[in-house]
């Protein structure tokens, strides 16, 4: 009942298809249940597609085409009441945490199609989840993926939901994943990618890019006997002129601008226990429980912020540091980490966002111990939110030397994103 009916089913087709991989099921012998049947409809899509262009499976030892990956699930909201009240939100509209569901859900059993064997299947972060526009909700939807990248232990999941399996995309989603061995937790090495038609190529491509953009930053970061590197130079500098900026607000609040105001003055949270209806098929809190329940605050936060109902726009930069068991307490944080009062370019693929003020919301959730008095972030969570019925909002300034380098960096991360968008 705590999961969306595509989750259900999309997790019901992995549960299958790895108990044939491990040879304890045959499809077709015997009587069929409801996880059968559902696994039938979603796993037999790809072995159906290649069939019909009599294009054979590859060796995996050579590599997978994109293809073999390719996983689609149907929204049919005209037919059934239940699914279109389940994805409603109080406005008529879309309710997009539960999108994020299903999301990491689907990346899951694409993983699941390129990977050989068993192996442990983890969510590495979500790089980019955007929307183009607003859909239509008592349209019948459909969702897929498939692998686009791969490197030795790691692979990219590009996915998009448009109206019809062939119509125009109005959400694009890119997941990494990484493989483990289930009991040394190692990463192992998985079959490369075999791109076969141009877009693959060119997915393909912009994915290499994007990890060893991923690997310069991380050797950028500031380490102890290191000396800093011009990137940490640079994102310091803008640090103290962001807190310089933010001078009279802290030292002469009556005389500060009034369209500013202080980061800490925008924060929200809530606080829940982990129950055991959210678990994932590893008997750990799903991700895509954990991404709706942030989202949900985010919303809120930008909500509170900007006086107007916000148009979600992004979701950047997600990470899983660290694993969420039930009976977690789990304390979620909000604020806004700055914004753009005029707007800036969002590239081609958003509609009718130029212009818009923007509200760049973050989300930490805390595993927290009362115990033992210790809590630990176990994910990062990076909103971006449009405001269609405003004309400009505040400027977010920060209120200590820490918050102003959060915000430099966030800034410069996301314009480094900005660079790679179409």
């Amino acid at each position: 009942l705590n999961k969306s009916p595509i989750v259900q089913k999309l997790w019901r087709a992995r549960d299958e298809a790895k108990q044939r991989v491990m040879g304890n099921l045959t499809i077709g012998d015997g009587e069929q249940s409801d996880v059968s049947l559902a696994a039938a409809e979603i796993i037999s899509d790809v072995k159906s597609s290649l069939d019909n262009q009599h294009q054979p499976m590859t060796d995996p030892k050579r590599g997978k085409h994109p293809r073999e990956s390719q996983v689609g699930i149907a929204y049919l909201f005209s037919q059934d009441q239940f699914l279109l009240e389940t994805y409603r939100n109080p406005w008529g509209e879309m309710r997009f945490g539960r999108i994020l569901e299903d999301l990491d859900a689907l990346a899951g059993n694409i993983a699941f199609n390129h990977v050989e064997g068993n192996p442990l299947i983890v969510t590495a972060g979500v790089d980019r989840i955007r929307v183009r526009c607003r859909p239509d909700i008592g349209a019948n939807q459909h969702l897929s993926g498939k692998v686009t990248w791969v490197g030795s232990s790691s692979m990219e999941i590009r996915m998009k939901i448009s109206e019809s399996e062939d119509g125009p995309e109005w959400l694009e989603a890119y997941f990494t994943f990484v493989t483990l061995h289930p009991e040394t937790k190692r990463a192992i090495k998985i079959s490369p990618l075999l791109p076969e038609t141009d877009e693959e190529r060119v997915h393909f491509e912009l994915g290499a890019v994007k990890a060893q953009a991923k690997k310069d930053a991380r050797k950028s970061r500031l380490k102890l006997g290191r000396p800093p590197s011009d990137q940490s130079l640079r994102i310091d500098t803008r640090a103290a002129e962001l807190l310089e900026e933010a001078g009279p607000l802290l030292r002469m609040p009556a005389l500060a601008c009034p369209d500013s105001v202080l980061m800490d003055r925008t924060a929200q949270s809530n606080a829940m226990v982990a129950q055991p209806q959210a678990r994932n098929l590893h008997d750990r809190i799903f991700g895509g429980f954990l991404m709706r329940r942030a989202f949900e605050l985010a919303f809120a936060t930008a909500y509170m912020f900007g006086g107007d109902r916000p148009r979600f726009l992004e979701v950047d930069d997600v990470s899983f540091d660290k694993p969420v068991d039930v009976g977690d307490l789990l304390v979620f944080k909000s604020l806004v980490m700055y914004t753009d009062p005029d707007g800036r370019d969002l590239g081609t693929y958003v509609d009718g966002g130029d212009g818009l003020p923007l509200v760049n919301v973050e989300v930490e959730c805390w595993v927290t111990c009362p115990e033992s008095k210790k809590a630990e972030v176990s994910n990062h969570f990076y909103f971006m939110f449009a405001l269609p019925n405003k004309t400009t909002c505040r400027r977010v300034l920060p209120a200590n030397i820490d918050q102003a380098r959060r915000q430099a960096l966030r800034m410069h991360v996301d314009e480094t994103q900005a660079e790679l968008r179409p």
